[in-house]
C-alpha cells in the first residue's frame, strides 16, 4: 500500500517545566530481585524497595516485535511468567504469560526537546483491572542510543493528583534480576514480576531515574493528568511524603508520561484485554483533565461490573493527531496506525479484542484523503493483521465534525462514504456505530450539542460516556 507524506494533527503541544542537572546514580549489590521472585512464587509476599544491585544489560526486544515477542525472554529466569525455570517431571511448561494481562497502556511517541538525564520522572497512571503482581514495560523506541535507567520503582499512589506513595507499597523493579537497566535504542523491556497487590482502577506511580539518555525521550504527550519530575538525581524510591513539604523532591509537573508504555497484572477471572486503538478521540482529548473520562475509561468501568470470567482489562492505544495512512505533522502524533499496529496493539499482553477508531484525521487534515476506498482498505488491512494474531476486531464509525476549522461539505461526503462502507463489512467481527451515537439527529454532519466539547470535533465527557455505552460487550 502506498502512502502520501504530509502534515497532520488535532491538538496543540503544551510546554513542560525545565529539569535539573545530571548527577550519577547509586548502585550496589542487593537481594531484592531474588526476594521478589520468591514472593511471587509463594503467593505475593511484600517486598520492600532496596538499593539497586550491580548493572547488567537485560534482555530486550525490538519495539517492532509482534504478538507476545515483547514478553518472551524478557522476564527474569526462574520467576513466574519467565519460562526460565525447568518444569518438574511430567509437567508441561506454563505459557510465558499465563495469568498475565495488560491493564494499562500509554503508546510511545518521540519528542526531541526533553533531555531527562539526571532527572527522576514519576508517572502517575490509572490501571483498569487489578492483580497480585505487576510488570512494567519501558521503552526506548525512539532513542538514538542506549537509555540507562539507574533505578525504577512502582508504588500505589496516595491519590491520583500527587506524587506521594502509599506507605509500604514502594517496590524496586528489576530486569532479569538486576538494575540499573540498559535499554537499547529501538527496543522495549518488560520487567520481572513485582509482588504488589493492586485493586481495580488503582492509581500507580511508575518512577524512573534517568542516568543517561541518548536522543529523544520515548513518551506519551497527552496523558490528561499530571505526573512529576525530580531534578538532581535518583528519587525513584522517595515516598514524597506530603507531611514533609520542605523535603519534597518532585518540584516539576508535566502532562506527559515518560518511558513507561505499559503495565501488566497477574490476575484471575479476567478473560483478556480490549485494546482501544485510535487517535485523539480514543486518547480522550477535551475530556476533563485528571478525571480519566476517556471513552476507554468508561468502557473499563462497564467491564469491571461484569461477573468473573467476563471481566476484561482495557488498554488505551490512542495517540492524538494519529492518522491511518500517514505519519503525523508532529513527532508526538506518532507513526501511522498501520505502521504502529504491531507494537501498540497486537503485541500487548492478553489482547483479545481490537476496538478501532481511526481515519478522521486522514480526512480533515492536509493533505486531505478524499478517496474513501483507501481509508476502508487500510482499516481492512488492520483487521486482517489482527485476525492473524487471533484477535476479534470491532470497527468504530467516524464521528461528525461540522464546525471544526477544516470541515467542508466535500470532506463530509468522504466521511459518510467510509462509514457506509464499514457498516456490515464482513472484514470486521462487529461494528460500533459511534457516528449515530453522538451525532445530532437534526443535523447529522455535526455533534449533538450535549456531546460537543466546544471544538466540534471532540466529544465532551458525556459524549465519551455515550460512546462507551454503545459498545456491545458480548462482541468483545
Amino acid at each position: 500500500m502506498t502512502a502520501e507524506v504530509g502534515p497532520d494533527g488535532v491538538i496543540h503541544r503544551s510546554g513542560r517545566p525545565a529539569v535539573g542537572p545530571a548527577r550519577p546514580g547509586l548502585g550496589k549489590p542487593g537481594l531484592v530481585a531474588l526476594l521478589s521472585a520468591l514472593a511471587v512464587l509463594l503467593g505475593g509476599l511484600p517486598a520492600a524497595a532496596a538499593p539497586p544491585p550491580a548493572a547488567a544489560p537485560p534482555a530486550a526486544v525490538p519495539a517492532s516485535a509482534v504478538s507476545g515477542a515483547a514478553v518472551h525472554g524478557v522476564a527474569g529466569p526462574g520467576v513466574a511468567g519467565s519460562g526460565g525455570a525447568a518444569p518438574g517431571p511430567g509437567a508441561r511448561p506454563a505459557p510465558p504469560n499465563a495469568g498475565w494481562v495488560g491493564t494499562w497502556e500509554g503508546p510511545g511517541t518521540l519528542d526531541a526537546t526533553d533531555d531527562l538525564t539526571g532527572v527522576t520522572a514519576r508517572n502517575v497512571l490509572r490501571i483498569s483491572v487489578g492483580g497480585t503482581a505487576v510488570r512494567v514495560r519501558l521503552s526506548n523506541r525512539f532513542g538514538t542510543g542506549p537509555l540507562l535507567l539507574g533505578r525504577v520503582t512502582v508504588a500505589r499512589a496516595v491519590s491520583g493528583d500527587g506524587p506521594a506513595a502509599r506507605p509500604g507499597s514502594m517496590r524496586t523493579v528489576t530486569f532479569h534480576g538486576r538494575v540499573p537497566v540498559r535499554v537499547p535504542a529501538g527496543h522495549d523491556v518488560l520487567s520481572d514480576p513485582v509482588p504488589l497487590t493492586v485493586p481495580d482502577r488503582a492509581d500507580l506511580l511508575v518512577s524512573v531515574f534517568v542516568q543517561r539518555q541518548a536522543g529523544p525521550a520515548t513518551q506519551h504527550q497527552l496523558a490528561m493528568r499530571t505526573s512529576y519530575l525530580a531534578p538532581g538525581g535518583d528519587h525513584a524510591a522517595d515516598p514524597a511524603d506530603p507531611a514533609d513539604p520542605d523535603g519534597q523532591p518532585f518540584t516539576g509537573e508535566t502532562s506527559t508520561w515518560f518511558f513507561a508504555t505499559g503495565v501488566d497484572v497477574l490476575a484471575t477471572g479476567i478473560r483478556g484485554a480490549v485494546v482501544a486503538f485510535g487517535d485523539s478521540i480514543t486518547d480522550g482529548y477535551m475530556s476533563s483533565y485528571g478525571a480519566d473520562h476517556r471513552y476507554p475509561d468508561f468502557l473499563a468501568q462497564r467491564l469491571l461490573r461484569q461477573p468473573p470470567g467476563r471481566r476484561m482489562a482495557v488498554q488505551n492505544a490512542g495517540i492524538s493527531g494519529n492518522r491511518l495512512l500517514l505519519p503525523g505533522m508532529y513527532d508526538a502524533f506518532g507513526p501511522s496506525a498501520t505502521e504502529r499496529l504491531d507494537t501498540d496493539a497486537l503485541s500487548r499482553t492478553g489482547a483479545r479484542s481490537l476496538l478501532v477508531l481511526e481515519g478522521i484525521n486522514d480526512i480533515q487534515q492536509e493533505p486531505h484523503q478524499t478517496d474513501p476506498d483507501r481509508i476502508v482498505a487500510a482499516l481492512r488491512e488492520i483487521a486482517h493483521r489482527a485476525h492473524r494474531h487471533g484477535l476479534r476486531v470491532i470497527i468504530g464509525t467516524m464521528t461528525p465534525f461540522e464546525g471544526w476549522p477544516d470541515y467542508t461539505p466535500e470532506l463530509e461526503v468522504v466521511r459518510v462514504a467510509v462509514n457506509d462502507a464499514l457498516r456490515g463489512d464482513p472484514a470486521f467481527d462487529a461494528v460500533v456505530d459511534f457516528d449515530r451515537v453522538v451525532r445530532d439527529p437534526a443535523a447529522p454532519q455535526r455533534l449533538l450539542p450535549a456531546y460537543d466539547s466546544g471544538d466540534h470535533l471532540h466529544p465532551d465527557d458525556a459524549g465519551y460516556a455515550a460512546m462507551a455505552a454503545a459498545v456491545d460487550l458480548d462482541q468483545l
